[in-house]
C-alpha cells in the first residue's frame, strides 16, 4: 500500500523552489541577469529597447526584412515599426502554413512625459509640466532622481536625441514633495490623491538670465541651455517625445543577490527573455515571431500598439511571400503572450488568495486568463492550449508555476494576448512575477526570470 506520503506527492501539486529542483541553474541565473540588468539600463524607453534590440540582432546575424526577399530555413529577419516596435523571425523548415510560434512582449513602461509645452517659470524655479504614462502610483515618483529621454524634432527635420541624468556628472531631475512639518492637509488626501497630477512638476533649474530687464529670467535661462547644447528651441517641444524615468541602474537586491531592482521589468524582463530566446534558436520547426510592441500600458492603441495591424500585415507579407494562405497561418499558430505576473508580497497579503499567486523564486508564471473581476477583458486560454504549454515545459525542465493577478475583487489588468487570440490564434499568459509592479523600483527573482527565457526557447525550438 502507498503510505500517505506518496499518495500525496502522486496526486497533489505545489510549485516547487526553483533552487530545490533545480540547484545548478542558480548560478546559470546569476549569469544570465548580468545581460539582463545590461538591456535594463540602456532601453528605458520603447526607442531604447528598439535600438538596443536592433544592436542585438545585427550582431547575431539577422538581416532586415524586405518584402519578397529569398528565404530559407535557419535565415534570420527583422522589422522595426516607427522606431518603436521590433519583430525578428527565424524561418522554420516546416511550411509556414503551419503556423508560426509567437511570443509577444511589450517594451513601453509607466513614466512621466513632458506636455507639449513643458517649460515655465514659478517663485524662483524653472519647471516642466508633465502628463503620467501608464498606471503609476504618483506619490512614488516624487522626492526621487530622475532622467531625462527622448527625441526632439528641429524646425530643419534634424532629430536630437536627449538622454541626461545617466552617466557619471549628468545632472539629475526631481518632483518635490511637501516637507512633513506643512503636510497636515495633504495627509488628510487618500493615498491615491496624495499627490495629484498636476503636482507632478519637474525642477529643471533655479539660475536667472543675467539681463535683469527681461521677464521670465529663470526660464529663459534654462532654455538657452538647451539651445546651446541641443540646438532646439521652446517650439521643438510640441514636436518631440521626451520623459523622466528613474535615474537608479538595475542592481543585485539581497545579501545572497538572488533577485533584480530596477526600472522597466514591467515588461522588459519578458522582452529580454523572449528576444534571447528568438536570438539563440537555430534552425526551428516552425517560424518564430518575437514581437516586441508599445502601447500595452496605455491600451494597446495606435499604429505601434498591438491593437492595430503591424504584426498582421508582417505575417501577411510573409503569407505572400512563402505562397501561404494567411488564414491556415494564423488559425495554426500559437502564441505565449509575454507578460508579467504579480509576485505575492507578504507584507500585503490581503490583496492576494495565496493558493493561486504566484511567488518569487518558484519560476516562470503561467496564466490561464487575466482580465478584471468577472474576467472583463481577457484571452481564457483553452485547456488544450494550457496542456500543452505545461508539456512543453515539463519535458523542458523548467520551472513553472501558475497563479492569478491578485483577489478576484481586488482589481486586476490585462495583456497583449487579448489582442493576438482575436487574430484565432491560441495563446497563454506566461511571464515574470514581479514585486512593487508599476514602481520606478520593481523587483524580479533571478530564478523566475531565467526560467522564462527557458520557457521561451523550449517553445521556440517545439517540433509540435
Amino acid at each position: 500500500m502507498e503510505t500517505a506520503k506518496e499518495l500525496a506527492k502522486a496526486i497533489l501539486h505545489k510549485a516547487p523552489i526553483a533552487a530545490d529542483k533545480d540547484p545548478a541553474g542558480t548560478e546559470k541565473a546569476q549569469a544570465f541577469c548580468e545581460g539582463y540588468k545590461a538591456f535594463l539600463d540602456a532601453a528605458k524607453t520603447e526607442r531604447e529597447a528598439v535600438l538596443e534590440g536592433e544592436r542585438m540582432l545585427l550582431v547575431a546575424g539577422y538581416r532586415p526584412y524586405v518584402r519578397g526577399m529569398e528565404l530559407k530555413a535557419g535565415d534570420k529577419i527583422y522589422y522595426v515599426n516607427r522606431k518603436k516596435c521590433l519583430l525578428a523571425s527565424t524561418i522554420g523548415t516546416r511550411p509556414l502554413a503551419d503556423g508560426l510560434h509567437i511570443n509577444a512582449a511589450h517594451i513601453d513602461a509607466p513614466r512621466i512625459d513632458l506636455k507639449p509645452m513643458p517649460l515655465y517659470e514659478k517663485d524662483g524655479l524653472s519647471l516642466f509640466k508633465t502628463h503620467y504614462y501608464g498606471g503609476i502610483r504618483k506619490y512614488q515618483w516624487v522626492a526621487t532622481p530622475l532622467a531625462l529621454h527622448g527625441v526632439v524634432y528641429k524646425a530643419d527635420g534634424t532629430q536630437v536625441t536627449l538622454n541626461v541624468g545617466e552617466n557619471p556628472g549628468d545632472p539629475v531631475f526631481c518632483i518635490n514633495d511637501l516637507l512633513p512639518h506643512l503636510g497636515a492637509d495633504q495627509n488628510k488626501r487618500t493615498l491615491a490623491d496624495g499627490i495629484r497630477g498636476e503636482e507632478l512638476n519637474i525642477v529643471v533649474g533655479s539660475l536667472p538670465f543675467a539681463d535683469e530687464e527681461v521677464s521670465d529670467r529663470i526660464k529663459l535661462y534654462t532654455m538657452q541651455i538647451l539651445n546651446k547644447q541641443y540646438g532646439i528651441t521652446e517650439k521643438d517641444f510640441i514636436r518631440a517625445e521626451v520623459c523622466a524615468v528613474p535615474a537608479a541602474k538595475a542592481a543585485d537586491v539581497g545579501f545572497d543577490r538572488s533577485l533584480v531592482g530596477g526600472y522597466g521589468q514591467d515588461d522588459r524582463s519578458c522582452a529580454y527573455t523572449a528576444l534571447m530566446a528568438e536570438i539563440e534558436c537555430k534552425t526551428p520547426s516552425f517560424t518564430t515571431l518575437c514581437v516586441l510592441t508599445d502601447k500595452e500600458e496605455i491600451g494597446s492603441v495606435g499604429y505601434t500598439g498591438l491593437d492595430s495591424d503591424f504584426m498582421l500585415n508582417y505575417i501577411r507579407k510573409l503569407a505572400i511571400d512563402f505562397g501561404a494562405d494567411i488564414v491556415d497561418v494564423l488559425e495554426n499558430s500559437r502564441c505565449l503572450s509575454a507578460d508579467v505576473s504579480a509576485a505575492y508580497d507578504p507584507t500585503f497579503p490581503d490583496a492576494y488568495e495565496a493558493q493561486n499567486s504566484t511567488f518569487v523564486n518558484r519560476g516562470v508564471a503561467l496564466t490561464k486568463y487575466t482580465g478584471a473581476r468577472g474576467k472583463s477583458g481577457t484571452n481564457d486560454a483553452t485547456a488544450e492550449m494550457m496542456a500543452y504549454v505545461m508539456g512543453l515545459m515539463d519535458e523542458a525542465g523548467v520551472v513553472w508555476q501558475t497563479g492569478e493577478l491578485g483577489k478576484v475583487d481586488q482589481g486586476g489588468g490585462g495583456t497583449v494576448a487579448l489582442m493576438i487570440s482575436k487574430l484565432g490564434v491560441d495563446t497563454v499568459d506566461i511571464g515574470v512575477p514581479v514585486l512593487s509592479m508599476h514602481a520606478p523600483f520593481e523587483v524580479t527573482s533571478k530564478a523566475d526570470v531565467y526560467n522564462t527565457y527557458r520557457a521561451f526557447a523550449a517553445f521556440a525550438n517545439s517540433n509540435r
